[in-house]
């Protein structure tokens, strides 16, 4: 089994040929026009837009991770990316008291690529009315009549023989990241299709276009000539000599002029400074930036006094306003005549043949990623009296006075926004906090399947902040999940829902009995209540912490993605989504980046 993973290594090798940036070359030089800090899922993009649209100045990326663009564990999609490993920041949340007082990992990309080197390869878009909030909040030109472009900017949709992909609309054909409909399905994934039918919902091709409502085939970013992992380092390939690429590298502060009206550069954990001549771009994400921030005294004063750190910029909503979307699963074991990827757990034969088809570009497990997907407003998961709680429950936890509560409580209320709150997708194998049953359990073997929702608008927030005794260290990261009984209920009745699921026709057929929670563990609403506080978890989606808004909202960045009081400090990454889209973030961040750029280049050029 080593033998074929290396070889599939050695396949990969020649993916993705990279820019000629070496860490050693741009070591040598001090001064470049724009420095992007975070070679990450933004950082890349709008470095090597800029690199091809100002071929007359000089790009610089600084990475804190290595660069892993031969490594099969990234590339394959069946290996689920390094989730957990030496690639992973691993940011743990602060106990969670609506949680049972949990601490939660949060994973983000320690390696060049960031996020999009560790995800599972979602890719579908908000909607229309997601998109056109950011400029109803206060930005001009951030809504989605100039969002899709740029999204489907950085995409070429590869139209296969799949089932389902002619009929998607509203995608890209030029662009570095390639995005197709998975090859690979097995039978419990299928009738999750038909399932979703029988429960009222209608599929959609639109998923990419700005309507998620319905049931879908769904997109994941995969090389359709070799089914490896597309990723942000393949902007490289766009990219012109005058970029420069570090890895294995730290900043950690952004240095200021005389005046602090100004960006001159950035200082590096070894203390050599590196100088800017027009511009600093923080692309370190949505934990990270607001983190480099304050390390470089913009942000709130007591904060930076308590960690001995001079105020520079006043800014007190940095690393305020965070959100994410939080999820919980429901797993059942599959009858014996069903297989899932659990069986490359415990069957080495089965995995060597698996991967030996993998590796001459043969349909296996490991091409495998989640394709069954579902959104649906609450009315068409709960009937009226549903819609009804849960309008209730969302008056209740929205502050009269922040725009985005006011914000979410106008897609809950107004229907004609066509606006997701619940989503299902389907997980081939197990996934959950209970575990895979141990090699002494008599379950030892035994094959799973999975269910997911992941609330799409929750109204819980929180904050982020350097840690004020190690500012350097892992920052204060608290997402205060379930801090409103909408949050709770929310994960409730979605986790009741997938139950639901799992016992209409002709998903019921695939299944013995419910693993996690267990039918006999759970049966009453106040049990689903306790599973939801036992088992939340992040679906992975932090943001919000240098918000895009009027800096009297709470704004950290203005619609040129300036830092307040800064004249060419930019923010290009997650962290400026002023609030929780429906979705998958990550093609919402590369569009970021492509609108960064565009913004930048007619500075500039």
């Amino acid at each position: 089994m080593k033998n074929l993973i290396l070889a599939a290594a050695a396949l990969l090798a020649g993916v993705v040929s990279a820019q000629d940036a070496t860490a050693d070359a741009s070591a040598k030089k001090l001064k470049y026009d724009f420095i992007v800090v975070g070679g990450g899922t933004a950082g890349i993009a709008v470095a090597a837009r800029l690199s091809q649209n100002l071929p007359g100045s000089t790009v610089l990326i600084i990475e804190a991770g290595s660069d892993q663009r031969n490594n099969a564990d990234i590339n394959i999609p069946g290996h689920k990316g390094v989730l957990g490993s030496v690639y992973d920041w691993l940011i743990p949340t602060t106990p969670q008291p609506n949680a049972n007082n949990r601490v939660i990992t949060m994973n983000r990309g320690k390696v060049l690529g960031g996020s999009s080197a560790l995800n599972l390869q979602s890719y579908d878009r908000a909607t229309v009315a997601d998109y056109n909030a950011w400029e109803e909040l206060g930005s001009p030109g951030w809504n989605w009549a100039n969002m899709h472009p740029a999204m489907e900017k950085q995409e070429t949709f590869q139209r296969t023989s799949v089932n389902g992909s002619a009929g998607v609309t509203g995608v890209g054909e030029t662009g570095p990241i390639n995005v197709l409909l998975n090859r690979f399905t097995v039978a419990q994934q299928e009738a999750f299709f038909p399932t979703m039918q029988n429960l009222g919902l209608s599929q959609t091709f639109e998923f990419l276009d700005g309507d998620l409502l319905g049931w879908m085939r769904h997109t994941s970013n995969i090389n359709n000539n070799n089914y490896t992992r597309s990723y942000s380092p393949r902007f490289l390939n766009i990219a012109g000599s005058n970029l420069s690429l570090m890895v294995n590298t730290t900043v950690v502060k952004v240095n200021l002029n005389n005046k602090s009206t100004s960006a001159t550069g950035v200082t590096l954990s070894d203390g050599t400074v590196i100088t800017a001549k027009k511009e600093v771009i923080l692309s370190a994400g949505s934990i990270q930036s607001p983190q480099l921030l304050e390390l470089s005294g913009i942000g709130n004063a007591t904060i930076l006094k308590a960690a001995n750190i001079k105020q520079l910029v006043n800014l007190p909503t940095v690393g305020e306003n965070l959100q994410d979307h939080t999820r919980v699963t429901v797993s059942y074991r599959l009858r014996p005549n069903y297989t899932s990827p659990d069986l490359l757990r415990f069957n080495a034969t089965f995995a060597a043949a698996e991967m030996q088809k993998y590796t001459q570009n043969i349909s296996s497990f490991y091409d495998q990623t989640s394709t069954g997907y579902t959104y649906m407003t609450w009315l068409q998961a709960f009937g009226q009296s549903g819609q009804d709680n849960f309008t209730a429950l969302g008056k209740k936890a929205a502050s009269a006075t922040n725009i985005i509560d006011q914000k979410k409580l106008e897609y809950l209320t107004t229907a004609s926004k066509r606006v997701p709150e619940l989503e299902i997708l389907f997980n081939d194998g197990y996934l959950g906090i209970k575990g895979y049953p141990t090699a002494s359990s008599p379950l030892y073997g035994q094959q799973f399947m999975t269910f997911i929702a992941s609330i799409q608008h929750p109204f819980s927030r929180g904050s982020t902040h350097i840690n004020t005794t190690s500012p350097l260290g892992k920052p204060v990261f608290n997402p205060n999940y379930l801090s409103s009984d909408y949050d709770v209920q929310a994960i409730a009745q979605g986790a009741k829902y997938m139950r639901k699921l799992a016992q209409t026709p002709p998903m019921s057929y695939a299944w013995i009995d419910e693993y996690e929670p267990g039918l006999d563990v759970v049966q009453t609403d106040a049990d689903w209540t306790n599973y939801a506080r036992n088992n939340v978890l992040t679906i992975w989606h932090p943001l919000g912490t240098c918000a895009l808004l009027p800096k009297a909202s709470g704004g950290v960045v203005d619609p040129n993605l300036l830092v307040y009081g800064l004249t060419n400090l930019r923010i290009v990454d997650a962290s400026i989504i002023p609030l929780n889209p429906s979705g998958h973030i990550q093609t919402a961040v590369y569009g970021i980046a492509e609108r960064a750029a565009e913004i930048i280049t007619a500075q500039w050029s």
